[in-house]
C-alpha cells in the first residue's frame, strides 16, 4: 500500500517528535517509511541525512552507511555538507576506504594522495575516551578526519597508549596549551587496539628536567611515559568546556604510567638512571591489570 503525501507529512512530524525525545530508532523508522515512497522529494536529502544520523547515534553503522550514501548522493559536493562527514565516519568504521576518501573529498577536505587506508598528518587534538562509563581525555595525533592515535598512557583500565580511536566530528570542549586551542572530540569506538602493555613504576627525579628526560627517552623509542603529576581530574562540566593546560612536570618521587614491553621498560629505566650520578632512581615496576 502506498503512502499518501498527507500520511508522509504526519510520519515526518512524528519522526521529529521522536527526534526531540532522542528516540532515535522510532525517528529513523518513520523517516525510512517515508523515504521508501518519496526518495527524491524536495526535502528528501534532509530526511536521508537525519535517518542516517539517527542510526549513527544508535551505533548501527551498516544502516548509517547505507542511508548515508543516499544522503550524500543528494547533497552538493565541496561545500561542507554534513552528509559527507557522517558517511565518511560510517565508511571508515566499515573500512571502506574508497567510499571514505570520496566522502571526505565531497565534504571539501584535501587528503594525502593514494588509495586504501588513510594515514595522514591532521595535527594534534584530544579525544574523550568512554569505556563502560569511565571517561578520560587523552591527546591524539589525527590520522584522518575521524581517526587518531593515542599518544598519552591512559589511566582508564583496558585502554592503551598507541591504540587508534574513531571520534565524532563535532568538538565537545577544548584544551588551550601555550595559547593554542585544540578541540576535544568524543570517542565513537576503539578502531584498533594496541599491543603495548601498561606498566606502573615509582621514580625519583631530582629536577623536572630529569623527569622530562625520562619521558623523552620512552617517546624516542616509540613508547609512552605519563607522570602522575601531569594528570588532572576535572568534573564533567569543566571537561566539556574550555580548559587551559600547562606543559609541566614536577620533580620528586612519583608514580609513572609506562607503555612498553616490560624488558624494554626496565632497560630504558636503567639507562635513564645511569645517565646521572645522583637524583635519578626507580623501583617497583609492575604491570597494570
Amino acid at each position: 500500500m502506498s503512502v499518501r503525501k498527507s500520511e508522509a507529512e504526519r510520519l515526518i512530524e512524528q519522526a521529529y517528535q521522536a527526534w526531540e525525545a532522542e528516540e532515535w530508532l522510532r525517528a529513523a523508522e518513520a523517516f525510512e517509511e517515508v523515504l521508501a515512497h518519496f526518495p527524491d522529494e524536495k526535502d528528501s536529502a534532509v530526511w536521508w541525512y537525519d535517518a542516517a544520523l539517527a542510526h549513527k547515534f544508535l551505533r548501527d553503522w551498516q544502516k548509517a552507511y547505507d542511508l548515508g550514501r543516499e544522503a550524500a548522493a543528494r547533497s552538493p559536493r565541496g561545500e561542507g555538507d554534513p552528509a559527507y562527514w557522517n558517511l565518511g565516519i560510517a565508511a571508515t568504521v566499515r573500512r571502506d576506504w574508497a567510499t571514505a576518501r570520496d566522502a571526505w573529498a565531497g565534504f571539501g577536505i584535501e587528503l594525502p594522495d593514494g588509495e586504501g587506508e588513510i594515514s595522514g598528518r591532521f595535527g594534534p587534538a584530544c579525544v574523550r575516551l568512554d569505556t563502560d562509563g569511565k571517561r578520560e581525555v587523552v591527546w591524539i595525533e589525527r590520522l584522518c578526519p575521524t581517526r587518531g592515535r593515542v599518544v598519552n598512557v591512559p589511566v582508564t583500565g583496558g585502554r592503551r597508549y598507541g591504540e587508534i580511536v574513531l571520534h565524532d566530528g563535532q568538538p565537545n570542549g577544548e584544551r588551550i596549551v601555550d595559547g593554542t586551542t585544540y578541540p576535544v572530540f568524543d570517542e565513537l569506538l576503539l578502531f584498533e587496539a594496541s599491543e603495548l602493555p601498561t606498566l606502573e613504576v615509582t621514580v625519583a627525579a631530582g629536577e623536572p628536567a630529569d623527569l622530562e628526560a625520562l619521558v623523552e627517552l620512552f617517546t624516542e623509542h616509540g613508547y609512552g611515559a605519563e607522570p602522575a603529576s601531569s594528570v588532572r581530574m576535572l568534573c564533567a562540566c569543566c571537561s566539556e568546556g574550555s580548559h587551559e593546560q600547562q606543559r609541566s612536570v614536577e620533580a620528586g618521587a612519583q608514580q609513572l604510567s609506562l607503555a612498553a614491553p616490560p624488558q624494554e621498560a626496565r632497560r630504558l629505566l636503567e639507562r635513564w638512571a645511569a645517565q646521572a650520578v645522583i637524583g635519578r632512581s626507580w623501583s617497583g615496576l609492575e604491570p597494570v591489570g
